[in-house]
């Protein structure tokens, strides 16, 4: 016989829409429910680990394109917002903070004199590779109270998910 789950913020919820509306299934309540829950609670989790690196989480995502790009760790700013989803103004933004930090440089562009390549500085390099480290431990103590069936499955399931939802959307790159 399966174990009882012990109840959480969106049993409430179902139940209370159960009441409510009961000719309702708000049974993909729950899983979408679930899915922002836990999607805000890891976010919490990541975000302490940044911090303790003095990054943001927005700071960590440009260092770690930059440095899973490969050596010389140099990018154009419109490949760098296209991978994070944001906008060039916000892609000049933040790339400002993280020079004015010495984590990146800007340079001119060798093969089109109207452009410039965003690159790692050393200071960026051992910053982020520091930080990377700490984070895949980070998610992997978050991840640890479940099997290794038990988080294939959960990956499988979730790749499938994301199949269904992507093209919708334009596509993008996480921190994974």
């Amino acid at each position: 016989m399966a174990k009882k789950r012990p109840a959480d913020a969106v049993d409430k919820i179902l139940e209370q829409w159960n009441r409510e509306r009961p000719e309702l299934d708000v049974a993909p309540m729950g899983t979408i429910g679930r899915l922002k829950r836990c999607a805000a609670l890891v976010q919490r989790r990541l975000d302490a680990v940044f911090a303790a690196h003095g990054l943001s989480s927005w700071e960590f995502d440009v260092l770690a394109t930059l440095r899973r790009s490969g050596a010389p760790y140099c990018l154009a700013p419109t490949h760098l917002f296209s991978a994070l989803m944001i906008t060039s103004g916000t892609m000049t933004h933040r790339l400002k903070g993280l020079e004015t930090r010495g984590l990146v440089q800007r340079l001119a562009n060798a093969e089109d004199a109207r452009s410039i390549l965003v690159q790692l500085t050393d200071d960026g390099l051992l910053l982020i590779d520091r930080a990377v480290a700490a984070h895949v431990d980070n998610e992997r103590r978050i991840l640890a109270p479940h099997s290794g069936s038990e988080l294939a499955a959960l990956d499988a399931s979730l790749a499938r998910l994301l199949a269904v939802l992507e093209p919708a959307d334009d596509g993008g790159n996480s921190r994974t």
